[in-house]
């Protein structure tokens, strides 16, 4: 008989135990067979339909009545039971009450559906109540918590991967033991390792809010491997003291397990905040590197005393600002390569002053340290009000563009911002590029030769001042680099260089005046020293120990970490 029957010809409504069911009349060899046979059969097939349709299921009127009442209680149960027998019906009554649009008579209870048409509740049939008859049902925060987390619970078995990682996510925030159920479920089907893993720490932190001791046992365990920054606060409760010294859990073993796993728990987030440290403590040193590197060249190669090196960056700063607000206002769907233009402006804007200056100030005072220093502290001064007057006293808004936005997840508690990956990379960049020119390059030749003796340089046909003018201005477009740098990670203001100066004079001090190696070991050392440090000292007492500690350092190295070669050296 069985391969005679029809099976596909007579759909049930969806959500139901069985999607479908056999027609009663659907027999092939009906002529063939016994007329009181057949009616028996037929009637057996009936009844087997009925038990499969949906009166049978959880959505009985019963089971809708609590939500007609006023007991929060009561609907937290009814929720439960629902919980316990889903189906798609189970989750769009959930959905309904979630979002307010369940309404109830005195016997029935009716949704508004997708369509904007009534549907009965319990039959899932199109309706059409008498408006005046219908009653809100009302429900509160607590409530709609649970239905959120019911429905993300249901969506574990839904073969969309995004769905599935999106109701994963949902479940974290919550604890709800009467979801075990369905959580084991999506793990007995789950493929995808990530979510896996992630749902296991879920169902350990349900469990824990279970009777069961064994439960709680194997949970907090469990929850030792976990790698989710919430975990830590699932286990405190277990460890927690009363105000006479003794413990709010009572159960050694459970408060051992939990002692454990907390332990695993802060080894591992020591590992991602000691990496975390790290990454911005070379963030921080590749961002004095670039500041740094035209000070190596301005006062290290050529021995001036410059104060206006951090007006430099600011306006390479300003000059990324602008180059935005022309992207903005002329070619806004290329908005987000604003970047791209705005270093090779900004090194050419910064270069242009840092040529002028030098031709016009700077170059009467070679030799003489001390009025170098005055004169160009007071042409700072003057950069810093001249920025005012045209671009105001107030911060700018320089934003990164759409694909330096973000970061990369490494562990639980380290994001990497991709703002300051692309630092770190264009710093290196700029650095070897500053190699190849003083290595490389005609104009490099001519700049080592004149640091390492200016007369004999002169002797042999270099034209010194123009070598000045041109090394000037390259220590100067190099900061304006830095101004594009920094524009990504802070505020764009007036002040903005004021910041750096003494940080980069230290770098190059550090590192041994005149060396490109010092420059780069110096801005990373004191980068990452500063931030290993700021934890247990504070910014500022920080700072003061990473000068003190130069200046003891100095004192027994004078030339620093990398000595200068060469006859200037020696005399």
């Amino acid at each position: 008989m069985g391969s005679g029957l029809d099976w596909n010809s007579y759909p049930v409504e969806a959500g139901s135990a069985a999607k479908f069911a056999p027609h009663p009349r659907a027999i092939v060899r009906a002529g063939t067979a016994h007329p009181m046979i057949m009616r028996i059969l037929v009637l057996l097939l009936a009844l087997l339909a009925a038990s499969l349709s949906p009166a049978s299921q959880a959505l009985t009127p019963e089971s809708l009545k609590p939500f007609a009442g006023d007991e929060a209680s009561e609907k937290l149960t009814a929720i439960d039971a629902l919980i316990a027998a889903p189906d798609a019906r189970v989750a769009a009554v959930l959905a309904a009450i979630r979002d307010d649009r369940l309404a109830y008579t005195d016997d029935t209870h009716f949704y508004v559906g997708e369509t904007g048409a009534y549907v009965d509740a319990v039959s899932g049939a199109a309706a059409t109540p008498k408006a005046d008859d219908l009653k809100p049902v009302e429900i509160n925060n607590r409530i709609r918590a649970k239905l959120n987390a019911a429905l993300a619970a249901m969506d574990l078995l839904s073969p969309d991967r995004a769905v599935r990682a999106k109701a994963v996510a949902d479940l974290e925030k919550a604890s709800d033991p009467a979801l075990v159920a369905l959580v084991d479920s999506a793990l007995a089907t789950e493929q995808d390792p990530a979510l896996k893993a992630t749902l296991q720490v879920v169902r350990a932190a349900f469990a824990l809010k279970t009777s069961d001791r064994e439960q709680k046992l194997a949970a907090l365990v469990a929850l030792g491997a976990s790698e989710s920054p919430q975990t830590r606060q699932l286990l405190l409760p277990f460890v927690e003291k009363t105000k006479e010294g003794g413990f709010v859990e009572a159960d050694a073993e459970l408060r051992g397990a939990a002692e454990a796993s907390l332990k695993s728990i802060d080894q591992r987030q020591q590992k991602g905040e000691l990496l975390g440290s790290l990454f911005t403590g070379i963030s921080l040193g590749s961002i004095l590197l670039l500041v740094a590197l035209g000070l190596a060249i301005t006062y290290g190669l050529m021995g001036v005393i410059n104060m206006a090196h951090g007006e430099f960056l600011m306006i390479g700063a300003y000059a990324t600002y602008v180059v935005q607000g022309w992207f903005r206002a002329h070619w806004p769907g290329a908005e987000s390569w604003y970047l791209a233009a705005a270093i090779p402006v900004a090194f050419l804007v910064t270069a242009a002053v840092g040529a002028v200056l030098e031709r016009t100030v700077i170059r009467f005072l070679y030799g003489r340290p001390l009025e170098t220093l005055l004169a160009t502290f007071g042409i700072s001064l003057l950069l810093i009000q001249l920025t005012r007057t045209i671009f105001g006293a107030q911060n700018v808004e320089v934003a990164n563009p759409a694909w330096m936005s973000g970061g990369i997840q490494i562990l639980p508690n380290l994001i990497l911002p991709w703002n300051r990956l692309y630092i770190i990379a264009f710093s290196a960049i700029v650095v070897a590029g500053v190699w190849a020119i003083l290595n490389l390059t005609r104009l490099g030749l001519y700049v080592r030769a004149v640091t390492q003796n200016r007369a004999m340089a002169g002797c042999v046909g270099v034209k010194t001042p123009r070598v000045d003018m041109l090394a000037f201005a390259l220590g100067a477009g190099i900061a304006g680099l830095g101004g594009v740098a920094l524009s990504q990670i802070g505020n764009v203001g007036p002040d903005l260089g004021q910041s750096y100066i003494i940080d980069s004079f230290m770098v190059v001090v550090l590192g041994g005046v005149g060396q490109l190696a010092g420059t780069i070991v110096g801005s990373l050392s004191l980068g990452i020293v500063s931030k290993f440090l700021e934890p247990y000292a504070g910014a500022v007492l920080a700072k003061i120990m990473v000068l003190v500690f130069i200046i003891l350092f100095i004192q027994r190295r004078p030339q620093g970490m990398f000595a200068l070669k060469g006859r200037s050296a020696d005399a």
